[in-house]
């Protein structure tokens, strides 16, 4: 195997373990935030997004960006948070085409309660990662970062 791809195969391992990374956390999280909030990641990163935004709304392509979603699905996503009361629309004050997206007090008050669920899966499914040989430098880069 040349230089060549050998740097191909290096990217392509690493790429195998950032992924194995990530479905074991998402699989803890999705688990632990349906069971105690009837949440689903997905849900918890739109409400958390927007919390974290001055003044706690966003623009719809900023949230889709923000939740690494297409647009359609994002609008899905906001339609059933809005019909669960979590989240609000507004139309934009400066262009009428622009709809913003708001966490109302049932959602801040979801998140509130979510959080601490999230803090610690995400802590011990990281804790957990470090074990697997194969993991163990990936998670070690996050906690140096």
């Amino acid at each position: 195997m040349g230089i060549a791809n050998d740097a191909v195969e290096i990217r392509a391992q690493g790429w195998r373990r950032l992924a194995a990374l990530h479905g074991l956390i998402e699989t803890a999280l999705e688990k632990e935030l349906q069971a105690a909030h009837r949440l689903s990641v997905v849900e918890y990163t739109v409400l958390d997004a927007l919390s974290r935004q001055d003044g706690w709304h966003m623009r719809m392509q900023q949230l889709a960006r923000a939740a690494a979603l297409s647009s359609s699905a994002t609008t899905r996503l906001v339609t059933r948070l809005e019909d669960r009361g979590l989240l609000t629309r507004i139309l934009c004050a400066d262009d009428r085409r622009g709809i913003y997206t708001e966490l109302t007090p049932a959602g801040q008050q979801l998140l509130a309660q979510a959080r601490p669920t999230h803090d610690r899966t995400l802590a011990g499914s990281l804790a957990r990662a470090e074990q697997l040989p194969e993991l163990q430098s990936l998670v070690g880069a996050l906690h140096a970062t």
